[in-house]
This record gives structure tokens, C-alpha cells and sequence, in this order.
């Protein structure tokens, strides 16, 4: 099972995407379907779910329509439903799975309300999963850093009336540019990640690249706290200036290495077999 950082959770071996929204988890109708059922074509089934349950009897829809990341990678309006959508979609699907997908899902409730009251729960079920990959306890501790720092930073945009996963990926970007030269994407084709990869960048930094990564993004926060820009544009501005800092830091580094911190390392295992999203 995955956090926030994540967008899916797994169900006896069923990813389920999920998107944080309005305060709460909302998961894809589809991916419950294909969880609960044997149905080859889940969409199609979902449709007479539908028909049959809501449409035909005109009773108020339970879902949403809100983008997930689809198979191709692109995010895609998808019917999603909110916990209590979830145990009504159940009622409306003969499963033999129904009662243990029920207290699983009502298990994914109490953790996320667990976690808001005590948000360090959120640590550490990142640090057992990094720990179960293999990764260094030091670098563990610098990447759960980073993590509380990126939200902080993303907690700060918002404030600034930035809330898109787009515009979030532009401002991350800035940063990167300035601190690295490159964006997330070449960073990437830099370490040779597979291009399809759900691969998060950062968990195939090292030390010193988290570190730089870390000091951009914390710069910007605290440009943006200290000037409160009114727009996209000037918090783009504030994500170059952030990023510039860091990018300097890295420089000045690298002629006192006289090597560059930027490396082609990755954490990819070297069985070939597919490494865990998280």
C-alpha cells in the first residue's frame, strides 16, 4: 500500500488509482470493478452498473468525474467515488470479495485520519518502504527530508492560488533547470530511467543531488513566503530565483570537487524486474 505521495493502492494484487480531493480519497470506479469482479471489461461493466443502478432509477450520482493517470501516462477524466461512494458502488456489485474489500477500504480511512493526527505516521510507513528496498539509512533520513520539504513548498503555492498538478509540474521544473540545468524529464533520460517508467526521479538521486534538490525547493518557499506573489508568472520568477541559488551552491561545489555532482546513477534493480512505484 502506498501514501499521499502516491496515487494507487493495491487490493489483493489490484492496483486502484486514487486522487486526494476535496479533502478526502476518491478512488477510480473502474479499478474497484476490476478488483471486485472477473469482468475482462470493467468500463463496460461499471456503464451498466450505472444505467441500471442510478440512471434508470434517477437517483443522485455518487461519483465524480476527476483526471487519474491513465495507462498511456496522461491524466484522463475518469468516474472516481469518494469512501461512502465506494461502499454504495459495492452494494450494486455480487462479489465474493465485498467484505474483505470493505474493511480494507474502511482500514485506508482510519490510516488517513491517523495520519492527519498524527502526520509523522506518514514518515514512517515512507521510511519501512525505502528500508524494504534496500536504500541506506542516510540516505533514507536526507529523502524523507526532501519529502517534508516539497510539501511545504506545494503547501506554499497553493497559498498563492496555485493548485493545478501542471502548474506544479512548470514551477518544478524552473527549479530544476536553475539548480541542475536540466528538467525532471532530461534529468531522467540522464539517468537512463525507462521513459515510461513511473520512476520517481528523486529516489534515484544521491546525497548531494538531494541536498541541491532540497535547497532549491526550500529557497523558493521562503522567497515566496517573503514576497507573496500574486501570480503564476511572478511565482515562476521566485522557482528561478530559488533554484538559481542552489544551482550556484552546486557549482561552487563542483570546482571545489572539481568533479560534477550530477551523476548517472540510478537505484534500478539490476534483475530487470520492475521496480515498486512509490
Amino acid at each position: 500500500m502506498t501514501d499521499q505521495a502516491n496515487k494507487m493502492v493495491v487490493f489483493q494484487s489490484k492496483e486502484i488509482r486514487r486522487i486526494w480531493h476535496d479533502d478526502a480519497w476518491y478512488y477510480s470506479v473502474v479499478d474497484i470493478i476490476a478488483a471486485l469482479t472477473s469482468s475482462p471489461t470493467p468500463r463496460q461493466y461499471w456503464g451498466k452498473v450505472k444505467e441500471r443502478e442510478f440512471v434508470k432509477l434517477q437517483l443522485s450520482p455518487i461519483w465524480v468525474r476527476l483526471k487519474l493517470r491513465a495507462p498511456d501516462s496522461k491524466l484522463r477524466f475518469t468516474d472516481c467515488v469518494n469512501t461512502k461512494g465506494a461502499f454504495r458502488l459495492i452494494q450494486s456489485i455480487p462479489s465474493k470479495k465485498a467484505e474483505p474489500f470493505k474493511r480494507w477500504l474502511a482500514q485506508l480511512g482510519q490510516d488517513r485520519l491517523d495520519e492527519i493526527e498524527n502526520p509523522e505516521l506518514v514518515q514512517q510507513r515512507m521510511k519501512v518502504i525505502y528500508e524494504k528496498k534496500g536504500y541506506p539509512q542516510d540516505w533514507i533520513d536526507k529523502r524523507l527530508r526532501g519529502i517534508a520539504i516539497r510539501q511545504n513548498l506545494t503547501e506554499e503555492w497553493r497559498k498563492r492560488g496555485i493548485d493545478s498538478q501542471k502548474d506544479f509540474a512548470i514551477l518544478t521544473a524552473e527549479i530544476s533547470k536553475a539548480t541542475f540545468g536540466m528538467t525532471p524529464s532530461q534529468y531522467k533520460k540522464h539517468k537512463n530511467l525507462p521513459e515510461k517508467s513511473k520512476a520517481n526521479l528523486r529516489d534515484h538521486m544521491d546525497d548531494l543531488e538531494l541536498i541541491f534538490t532540497m535547497l532549491g525547493e526550500r529557497v523558493t518557499t521562503e522567497i515566496s513566503k517573503n514576497e507573496k506573489p500574486v501570480s503564476f508568472v511572478k511565482s515562476k520568477k521566485v522557482a528561478q530565483r530559488g533554484g538559481k541559488v542552489a544551482g550556484n551552491a552546486r557549482k561552487e561545489t563542483e570546482r571545489e570537487l572539481g568533479k560534477s555532482i550530477i551523476t548517472k546513477q540510478n537505484f534500478l534493480p539490476k534483475s530487470g524486474k520492475k521496480e515498486v512505484d512509490n
